[in-house]
C-alpha cells in the first residue's frame, strides 16, 4: 500500500510537526536561554513565542485525536500510546511555561521595587518605614494582579479546551453517521445490483418464452395450412 494511502500516514505527519514544535519549546524553556542567557524584553519575547507554539501544538493534538479515529482497531494501540505521550509532553511544557511566566513577572517586580544607585529618595535615605511599606504594598498588589491575570488566562484556556473537546466529539459523531450512511449506501448498491441481475434474468426468460411461443404459433399455422391443402386440393 502506498504511504499516501496509509491510514496512519496523516497521524505520522502531524506527530512529526508536533515533535518539531515541542523541540523548539524545549529549547526556549529548558535550554541556555532559560538559564539566564536571556533577560528582560528578550526573555518576554521568547515566552510569548512559546505561548504561540503551545497553541499550535494544542491544535496538532486535536488533529491527532481526529486522525486516530480513522486507524483500524488492530493498529490503534501503539498510536494511542504515542498520542498519550504527546499529550503528557504538552501538559508538562504548559505547566513549565506558566512557571517561567510567573518567575519572569516576579523578577520584573523585584527589579522595579529594589532601588539602584542614585534611585534612593530622601524618604528612603532617612529610613522612612512608611515609604518602604507603600512600595511593598504596591509590589504585592502588582503580584496579585499578575496572579489574577494568570488565573484568568488559565480559565480561558480550560474553557477553550473544553469547547474544542465538544467540537471533537461532535465531529466524531458526524463521522460515525457518515460511515453508517456509507455502509447503508453500500448495502443498497449490493441489493440494487442483485435486483438488476434478477430483472435481467427475467427479461431473458421472457424473450425466450416469446421466441418459443412464436415458433409454436408458426408451426401450428403451417400445420393448419398443410391440413387445408390436403383436404381442399387432394380431396
Amino acid at each position: 500500500m502506498d504511504n499516501a494511502e496509509s491510514p496512519t500516514a496523516m497521524f505520522d505527519a502531524y506527530e512529526l510537526d508536533f515533535r518539531h514544535i515541542i523541540s523548539s519549546i524545549s529549547a526556549k524553556l529548558e535550554g541556555p536561554a532559560a538559564n539566564g542567557a536571556q533577560v528582560g524584553e528578550q526573555r518576554k519575547a521568547a515566552l510569548r513565542k512559546v505561548e504561540v507554539e503551545l497553541d499550535e501544538a494544542d491544535d496538532i493534538i486535536s488533529q491527532l485525536e481526529i486522525e486516530i479515529q480513522g486507524i483500524p482497531q488492530s493498529l490503534k494501540p501503539p498510536f494511542q500510546a504515542r498520542l498519550k505521550a504527546a499529550k503528557a509532553d504538552l501538559t508538562r511544557y504548559k505547566r513549565l511555561s506558566k512557571e517561567q511566566h510567573a518567575h519572569a513577572a516576579r523578577g520584573e517586580l523585584l527589579s522595579r521595587s529594589s532601588p539602584g544607585p542614585g534611585r534612593y529618595t530622601d524618604a528612603a535615605t532617612s529610613d522612612d518605614p512608611y515609604g518602604e511599606r507603600a512600595r511593598l504594598l504596591q509590589g504585592t498588589e502588582t503580584l496579585d494582579e499578575g496572579s489574577r491575570r494568570i488565573k484568568s488566562s488559565t480559565g480561558v484556556a480550560l474553557e477553550t479546551e473544553a469547547y474544542g473537546a465538544d467540537i471533537l466529539r461532535s465531529l466524531r459523531g458526524q463521522r460515525e453517521q457518515i460511515e453508517n450512511s456509507r455502509n447503508l449506501l453500500g448495502t443498497a448498491d449490493t441489493n440494487i445490483e442483485r435486483a438488476s441481475g434478477t430483472l435481467k434474468k427475467m427479461i431473458r426468460q421472457m424473450y425466450k418464452q416469446r421466441v418459443l411461443l412464436s415458433v409454436i404459433g408458426v408451426f401450428f399455422i403451417i400445420l393448419v395450412l398443410v391440413i387445408l391443402y390436403f383436404k381442399i386440393f387432394r380431396h
